[in-house]
């Protein structure tokens, strides 16, 4: 029997309010792990334990920047007086990777799995990210690939001078529980990134769908692709 996700579809939001709500789905996971750890620990106790649950959440963020514990702010390449200006909000968070953009166009993906349940393996948990990415890609028949070293979706990735990035990844995991995820860009603005160095990664460029294509795209039917996938990959029910 496949494991259940429950996914919700946020719609529009703005960073913070997400943030949040996943640190609290993540707390009510950790918290469960404890007390499973507390109950074993007495066996006299007759209670059940608590199950985790897993979580899949998708939004479109307002405009923000967001940088990663280890990054360095200098790849933001605008003034703080010029983004609040352009109304681009800003978050230093705590996931892996440098300096990214969200915005509407994008589909933000939040998986909160207790992998614990799965692989406790963080490479092999990026990696299926990943494949959910390029099985998407795949199926408008572009070839996304990875970039040795360096976490996401690109295409043209061994191709000096052509490569671009179309989907970033970052996360953080506490208790084999997940949070943060990918930022897959569909019909994205494009020149949000150009007021900064994405990833952190020089001389490379950022595209979408919509620019590798030729065409905008139906956010939802590309959304139903990716939590397909998702299934698939994971071997998971999304409810």
């Amino acid at each position: 029997m496949k494991q259940q996700v429950f996914f919700q579809d946020l719609g529009e939001r703005r960073y913070k309010e997400v943030w949040d709500y996943q640190e609290q789905l993540l707390k009510e996971n950790v918290d469960k792990k404890a007390l499973i750890r507390q109950l074993n620990d007495n066996a006299d106790v007759l209670t059940a334990p608590p199950e985790t649950i897993h979580h899949l959440l998708f939004v479109e963020h307002k405009p923000v920047y967001t940088l990663g514990k280890n990054g360095h702010a200098e790849n933001v390449l605008i003034s703080d007086e010029e983004r609040d200006q352009r109304g681009i909000e800003y978050f230093h968070i705590n996931r892996g990777g440098d300096i990214t953009f969200h915005g509407t166009g994008q589909i933000v993906g939040y998986p909160i799995l207790d992998l614990e349940k799965f692989k406790t393996d963080l490479g092999w948990y990026l990696r299926g990210l990943e494949d959910v990415i390029i099985l998407t890609m795949a199926e408008y028949g572009l070839k996304g690939e990875r970039s040795a070293g360096e976490t996401g979706v690109w295409l043209d990735a061994q191709e000096k001078g052509k490569e671009r990035k179309i989907c970033a990844m970052g996360i953080r995991c506490s208790r084999w529980i997940t949070m943060h995820g990918f930022a897959f860009n569909v019909n994205t603005d494009l020149d949000y990134f150009g007021l900064i160095v994405p990833c952190g990664i020089q001389n490379k460029q950022v595209t979408s769908l919509q620019k590798e294509l030729g065409r905008e795209l139906d956010m939802k039917e590309v959304e139903e692709k990716v939590k397909r996938n998702f299934e698939k990959v994971f071997e998971v029910e999304l409810i």
